[in-house]
């Protein structure tokens, strides 16, 4: 019973988040005219990486009626504003504007890499603040080829390069592995940006790489990918995709005779919640932003708040979600007491220093900024063992 009680509150929670008005909530412009503040949050709350928009919605979410609960901001409520783009670059910069059109101060999002690069040349135009809770490739915050800085976008996770080095490093280290072989998705910023990151760092530490295997990206059938890598026998397999591509890869791995051990970046999470049979990526590692297991205090406080109110367990995406709205919110707070107008150009820049300024403890660990506005941070390890995803450490 009280199962029931707990998903039809969550139910209605959420929908009143996606529907405002159905529950009695002010919109846009009436929050602005009440005196409160309202922020975006852009996803994919619907499409092929929902599972990812959803669980960053519910994390910033869950921080927002906490911090509300508290106060708010200098007595001032937070309403979340939120767009679904679907997992599409075209629906984000639409999104964007609809955000910026409701009277938005600031924005979380968006989700995966390409809707997020997508939206952050404009963002940067308007001097909008942003945070992003997955979107890891380093375009994102600063494109290398114009030399461009986004001042504005911050993100609360880690970047492609650091989890590709990160991964060859463990393989070498942890692994005692000699050999390596890379499959990737040659149409993906993300799996390339892995894939780059770590073939370099496996070339400087002397793993050696016998096999370098590109798909294309929505496709379905690596078996001819599968079956040279299987020919090279490679001690370790990094295949740095999401977890519905990565569920199709590692059967046919197996299949296709391939042995190795399977690695690969934070696109893992939730992996298992789309495989029937966990056999295929038994024992398999994958570099994430934090894991139920780790028993510090505020991952578990943050764990049994999310329970409590979603009824599920928070994913690593959630997770960043908080740690997302807390920094945005604590930059707010600054904002707040320069005195300038909510929503005013000068409050927007204000956000955005105080936000470079980041030095806290969030759930996935402390959290400062370098030049680029990425997080320094240390990654969590996760293991697949007994058809679980297990907390192995920290490295």
């Amino acid at each position: 019973m009280k199962k029931h009680r707990i998903a039809i509150i969550a139910f209605v929670l959420i929908f009143c988040v996606l529907v405002p008005a159905a529950c009695g909530a002010p919109s846009s412009k009436q929050s602005a005219e009440n005196g409160d503040v309202n922020i975006g949050i852009i996803g994919p709350f619907t499409g092929n990486v929902a599972q990812y928009g959803l669980a960053v919605r519910n994390g910033a979410m869950l921080y927002i009626e906490e911090y509300n609960a508290a106060g708010g901001l200098n007595g001032k409520q937070i309403h979340a504003v939120p767009y679904d783009e679907e997992g599409d670059p075209a629906k984000a910069l639409t999104g964007y504007h609809s955000l910026i059109d409701s009277g938005v101060t600031a924005i979380i999002g968006s989700v995966t890499s390409r809707p997020t690069m997508a939206i952050v040349p404009e963002a940067l135009a308007d001097e909008m603040p942003m945070i992003t809770a997955s979107a890891t490739a380093a375009a994102v915050t600063y494109d290398e080829e114009t030399g461009t800085l986004y001042g504005n976008m911050f993100r609360s996770c880690f970047i492609d390069p650091f989890q590709g080095e990160k991964m060859a490093d463990f393989a070498k280290v942890q692994l005692n592995a000699a050999t390596a072989a890379v499959i990737f998705n040659t149409g993906d910023d993300y799996s390339i940006g892995l894939k780059e990151a770590f073939v370099k760092k496996a070339n400087e530490i002397g793993l050696t790489l016998v096999a370098q295997e590109g798909y294309a990206d929505g496709a379905v059938d690596f078996q001819s990918q599968l079956t040279n890598i299987a020919a090279k026998n490679p001690d370790v397999l990094f295949a740095p995709d999401y977890y519905n591509t990565i569920a199709l890869i590692s059967g046919q791995a197996r299949n296709a005779g391939v042995t190795a051990v399977m690695l690969g970046g934070d696109g893992w999470d939730t992996v298992l919640n789309v495989m029937t049979d966990a056999a295929p990526i038994e024992g398999s590692f994958y570099c994430s932003g934090y894991s139920v297991e780790d028993t510090t205090p505020s991952v578990q406080t943050f764990l049994a708040a999310y329970e409590a109110k979603y009824n599920e367990v928070p994913n690593m995406f959630a997770a960043q979600a908080y740690d997302a709205a807390m920094i945005l919110l604590a930059a707010m707070e600054q904002a707040e007491e320069s005195g300038h107008a909510v929503g005013s150009i000068e409050y927007r820049r204000t956000i955005i220093n105080a936000m470079r300024a980041t030095n806290m403890e969030g759930v996935t660990g402390h959290i400062t900024y370098d030049e680029f506005n990425n997080p320094v941070k240390t990654a969590v390890i996760i293991n697949i063992e007994n058809g679980e995803a297990k907390f192995w450490g920290k490295f």
